[in-house]
């Protein structure tokens, strides 16, 4: 495996902590979540279910809030941000990243979490504006490297809302294979390097900048 497919399985951001510890407490906590539902969950039942203590959790993610969310991002990274996903034939690239969203959409368990209110949706959005954007980012290298990553974050999500936290019933009613053939020329450019754009034209290249700008 390269050097950059290898980095798309590296978590980002802040010290993960120990991580036997920290995979135990997120997993304790996707199980009660999805048993009782965000809000009658609490750290003290999440820290007895994982065996640790209830200052840990806090020491690590802050919140219920901040748990929630990184359930949520790591079943959002299980599902895209593979080596099955990411390191393979970039040819097929687009067919995969479509078949990994309705996946891992279509998951019953994981469909139970995403209704659990705001806070999935709001997970669901700075993964995919965040981590699976740089992930592709470093992962597609070159000059347009970011326009072209959000050009594909941008479609993505536009699967997401569309067919599962806003369905249309045009798209809802389609079957997976009927999405990738419908989606996956739209990557496949998104994907390919191209000439330099122009400045100020396409929505990819206004999402980019905004993300970035974001991040600062």
């Amino acid at each position: 495996m390269n050097k950059a497919a290898l980095a798309l399985t590296r978590p980002r951001g802040r010290p993960r902590g120990n991580p036997p510890t920290r995979e135990a407490i997120v997993s304790a906590a996707r199980g009660l979540f999805l048993e009782r539902g965000y809000r009658r969950t609490t750290l003290r039942a999440v820290a007895g279910a994982a065996g640790v203590d209830p200052a840990l959790i806090a020491h690590h993610f802050g919140s219920k809030k901040g748990l929630f969310a990184d359930v949520m991002r790591f079943q959002c990274a299980n599902a895209l941000a593979t080596e099955d996903v990411l390191g393979g034939d970039r040819a097929t690239l687009p067919d995969r990243l479509i078949d990994a969203v309705t996946d891992l959409w279509e998951d019953a368990d994981f469909q139970q979490l995403t209704t659990q209110g705001d806070e999935a949706a709001e997970a669901i959005r700075e993964y995919l504006e965040r981590e699976l954007l740089d992930r592709l980012v470093e992962f597609l290298g070159g000059r347009d490297a970011t326009v072209r990553a959000a050009a594909v974050v941008t479609i993505l999500g536009g699967l997401i809302y569309t067919r599962y936290l806003n369905p249309l019933p045009t798209h809802a009613a389609l079957t997976p294979s009927e999405a990738r053939r419908m989606l996956a020329p739209s990557l496949h450019a998104a994907l390919a390097p191209g000439p330099r754009r122009r400045s100020g034209t396409g929505a990819a290249q206004a999402f980019a900048a905004r993300t970035v700008a974001a991040d600062r």
